[in-house]
């Protein structure tokens, strides 16, 4: 198993650590919120570094490119169930964003099945890091009416983003239905 893969892995084994510190007060205030964040913060930079060093080393799988969008989507998933929690994420966001990830994962179930591997678009790689820069900040949740307007634009460019990217999937992908099995 190469590099990026390994790190993929490894960012799908943090997902439980961040939910348990998300979840479980330790310790005084905020403490067991500051930990979610640096565990999610870790995760998402090797979203970026085992995508460069796949690309960069000619190491792209296919293991690597139907499992890296799923950690992602395992992730940012987990992160926001937890911010409806805090009151911070309507849950009807996430039930959009949600219902986006099960349709191009089971759209690419369909493509997998007639041998075709969907890799991440550009719309897709944008909504991820528009989605973990939005979870960032709300785990920062800094007080004051600037932050609370900085924290509801990148929640509605987040949206925004999730369905632009699944419209482009299925418009560019539109063949896959057509030629399934």
């Amino acid at each position: 198993m190469n590099l990026p893969n390994k790190l993929t892995i490894f960012r799908m084994i943090l997902i439980p650590f961040f939910v348990v510190f998300m979840k479980l007060p330790i310790g005084g205030g905020d403490i067991h919120r500051y930990i979610a964040l640096v565990i999610f913060v870790v995760a998402s930079l090797t979203d970026t570094l085992d995508g460069y060093i796949a690309r960069r080393d000619n190491l792209v799988t296919d293991f690597g490119k139907f499992m890296d969008p799923l950690a992602d989507k395992l992730l940012v998933c987990s992160a926001m169930i937890c911010l409806i929690d805090t009151g911070q994420l309507p849950s009807w966001v996430v039930i959009v964003i949600i219902s986006r990830e099960f349709i191009i994962s089971g759209f690419r179930l369909i493509a997998a099945d007639n041998g075709i591997v969907i890799a991440a678009s550009k719309w897709g790689k944008l909504k991820t890091i528009c989605q973990m820069v939005m979870i960032i900040v709300l785990l920062l949740h800094f007080s004051g009416q600037v932050a609370w307007v900085i924290e509801q634009v990148l929640i509605y460019l987040a949206l925004a983003l999730t369905i632009i990217s699944l419209l482009d999937y299925l418009y560019k992908n539109r063949s896959v239905m057509s030629s399934q099995k």
